[in-house]
């Protein structure tokens, strides 16, 4: 604000002093872009949609927040969270407050995200024909994954009584530029979200031709307890061709590696990576906040490298993950190695072997691990579901998994009041629509 002012009057000043440059002087302010021509030409759409992609890249989002909420919230003494900041602590111990203001900065960055993909898809009709597809089908990726994540974390998970009346999140599906009334909208339903998320996710995979839709909905179906429909989306990833498990464990979690379907670019001039922050020691430029505990370790067989994919600090008092040592190294959000797993999960429960039987599947994901392979009558569906812990440990997948399987943290069943977020207090105050999740 500040800045806008000075150049203002700096501008006004210099008017009144040379009045024979006027014409040359005589431009818009850059902060303030009229809403007729900020969306006028396809390159203006273009840089909003590089926006959006940035807005989902925040540490609020996809940087980091949506991952370590998941796992805090799902752990239960398999790390201790040993840092300072009261927002992450409280989601940790499951003592969340409604001014959690990482709670808050989630849901006003998920939306705020939302909100440049709505100006995007609005603004079609100035895109060129080859661009369209490509450009709707990115903007509808970045909108469906927004609000898949809002559901999760702050509404009932799927299944969890009446999907049709449980209170999901409001869908904002146009652009808002000027709030009045009619933008106060109330929750809507658990059922009417996950719609909105299937579409804009399968009309992304259409329209963008991208393997990142279809790794998104066999997430999203996954929840939903449709194992063929997630088993198939899992399959369309993996027979694209597009991706290859790397030769080591470690190696998945090098920038640039073969496995990585979607990830979070961070480089040391632009990004911020908040696994890096919170999970890494201060030998690797963390905070070392989370510390990683025995009784994670001890879940690993002996000959497991991912049990060894640790370090440790203060005389190896601490122990760490190491998929987050590098700084600047980019943030996983979806591997290869996840989409076997799901494929193997679904498969197993369907009893099919569409692309590959589930044995198969799972045993890929532990020979690169260095365990032995397990036998036909090894293979349950508990051995399907501690493989995908502990492969995808500290990525995210946690409590979403706990949820789905209606499992417990600890003694603390899938269902409980403390493992949702609370609607921030900040929109609680501002829109008298919304109603707030049992138990704040």
């Amino acid at each position: 604000m500040k800045r806008y002012i000075k150049h203002t009057l700096f501008v006004a000043a210099t008017m009144l002093l040379v009045s024979a440059c006027d014409s040359r002087l005589d431009v818009q302010p850059t902060q303030s872009i009229d809403e007729s021509t900020a969306l006028a030409t396809e390159q203006d759409i273009q840089v909003t949609l590089v926006g959006t992609y940035d807005g989902m890249s925040s540490t609020n989002l996809y940087g980091g927040a949506i991952q370590y909420s998941g796992d805090l919230l799902g752990d239960d003494r398999e790390v201790v969270f040993g840092g300072t900041f009261v927002t992450l602590d409280e989601l940790w111990r499951k003592t969340i407050t409604t001014g959690n203001t990482q709670v808050r900065d989630m849901w006003l960055t998920a939306y705020s995200t939302i909100n440049r993909a709505n100006n995007v898809l609005d603004a079609l009709d100035k895109v060129s024909a080859a661009n369209k597809n490509g450009i709707e089908g990115q903007a509808r990726l970045i909108r469906g994954a927004m609000y898949f994540e809002l559901v999760k974390l702050f509404a009932k998970t799927w299944g969890d009584g009446d999907n049709a009346t449980n209170p999901g999140v409001p869908l904002v599906l146009t652009p808002t530029r000027s709030v009045t009334d009619a933008d106060y909208k109330a929750r809507n339903s658990v059922a009417e979200v996950y719609a909105q998320v299937i579409d804009d996710l399968t009309k992304a995979e259409q329209l963008a031709k991208t393997p990142i839709a279809a790794a998104l909905l066999s997430r999203v179906y996954l929840m939903q307890g449709n194992y063929a429909l997630t088993r198939d989306a899992a399959n369309r990833v993996i027979t694209s061709a597009k991706y290859a498990l790397t030769a080591n464990f470690g190696g998945a979690f090098v920038d640039g590696n073969s496995e990585a379907i979607f990830s979070v670019t961070v480089t040391d001039q632009d990004g911020s990576n908040a696994l890096n922050t919170y999970y890494a020691s201060s030998l690797n430029q963390g905070r070392g906040d989370v510390r990683v505990q025995s009784k994670h370790i001890a879940l690993y067989e002996a000959t497991d490298v991912r049990g060894k994919f640790f370090n440790t600090s203060n005389a190896g008092s601490r122990t760490f993950t190491s998929k987050f040592n590098d700084r600047f190294g980019d943030v996983p959000v979806i591997r290869l190695a996840e989409m076997y797993l799901t494929r193997a999960e679904a498969n197993f429960r369907l009893g099919t072997t569409v692309g590959a039987a589930p044995l198969a599947d799972v045993n890929t994901i532990r020979a690169r691990a260095g365990v032995p392979a397990l036998t036909a009558a090894q293979l349950t569906l508990a051995a399907i579901l501690k493989e995908r812990k502990l492969e995808l440990a500290f990525e995210g997948q946690q409590i979403h998994d706990i949820k789905r399987t209606k499992g417990t943290v600890g003694t603390t069943p899938f269902n409980s009041n403390n493992l949702i977020l609370p609607i921030p207090q900040r929109e609680m105050d501002v829109n008298k629509k919304l109603t707030q999740n049992a138990g704040y």
